[in-house]
């Protein structure tokens, strides 16, 4: 798969213990994405953050939370995204989702054994 120039980033705030169909949230979106032959997704738990009711989430030690933000990224072309995006926005029933113009400079992978960033 090639990407290059312009492109869409498709970004979902979640709750690390939002689920749908028994799995979490951010584990069945990345399926979708996959099943929907899209270039790849990335999942990052975040330290700290807090969403529309204002509680704060953190991994301090002494405010250990066990609901931690995730945000999961996919950039792929915008025809691409905007398939994917109602299948999403019905998954996400509370949270944030975002959409950006991106610019590609570069989408690499190799054909050998080696560590994949993607992957």
């Amino acid at each position: 798969m090639k990407i290059e120039g312009q492109g869409q980033l498709l970004r979902i705030f979640v709750g690390e213990n939002d689920t749908w169909d028994s799995l979490p949230l951010y584990e069945a979106i990345v399926l979708e994405a996959r099943q929907a032959g899209l270039a790849g997704a990335t999942v990052l738990r975040g330290f700290t953050g807090f969403g529309a009711n204002s509680r704060i989430h953190t991994t301090k030690v002494l405010r250990l939370s066990e609901d931690l933000p995730v945000v999961v990224e996919i950039v792929d072309n915008e025809a691409k995204i905007q398939a994917i995006l109602p299948v999403i926005e019905k998954m996400v029933t509370e949270g944030l989702i975002t959409l950006e113009k991106v610019t590609v400079i570069a989408y690499r992978h190799s054909n050998g054994g080696g560590s994949d960033p993607g992957d």
